[in-house]
């Protein structure tokens, strides 16, 4: 019984690798447009218009305190330019989900969100350490949403879940 749970967690093992590896994708194109502070949206050539969310941020909603201004810095940063997407997933929405770096010249979206002060670092899905120091260090210098008053600092996570309730 022991050798055949064994092979039970190594099949499971290796369908779950399996899984991520068919997610593990690169895109390259040209974003065409921004809904909000953490989606885009990108042509590529073999794909019709793709919608990318930025992986490990979260950024403030439409109706929330510095979401529009959190659209306009995504947009600054990326629209009409070449980008590279590592997708890691896809989300419910389906939309794909990735960290995504302007090509030329090279630049980590995601983390030239949370060091402009334009997004939080996504506790849940954060995975890259130096978002947290970039967001500290934003914070300190009240750069972007930390230049607001502490009761619109509110994450999108938490002002979403006091939206539908």
């Amino acid at each position: 019984m022991p050798k055949l749970r064994h092979v039970l967690r190594l099949v499971v093992v290796t369908l779950c690798l399996v899984a991520h590896q068919a997610w593990a994708e690169e895109l390259r194109g040209q974003v065409v447009g921004i809904t909000d502070g953490d989606t885009i949206t990108l042509r590529v050539p073999s794909h019709p218009e793709i919608k990318v969310r930025l992986a490990e941020i979260d950024a403030p909603e439409k109706g929330q305190a510095f979401g529009t201004q959190s659209r306009k810095i995504l947009s600054s940063l990326v629209f009409g330019r070449a980008v590279l997407v590592d997708v890691s997933s896809q989300d419910r929405y389906g939309r794909s989900i990735g960290r995504v770096y302007v090509e030329s010249p090279a630049v980590d979206v995601s983390a030239a969100m949370v060091e402009a002060g334009a997004a939080w670092v996504f506790d849940r899905y954060a995975k890259d350490p130096t978002l947290y120091e970039l967001q500290q260090d934003a914070r300190q210098n009240s750069r972007g949403l930390w230049s607001l008053p502490p009761s619109d600092q509110t994450p999108p996570w938490e002002w979403r879940r006091a939206s539908r309730h």
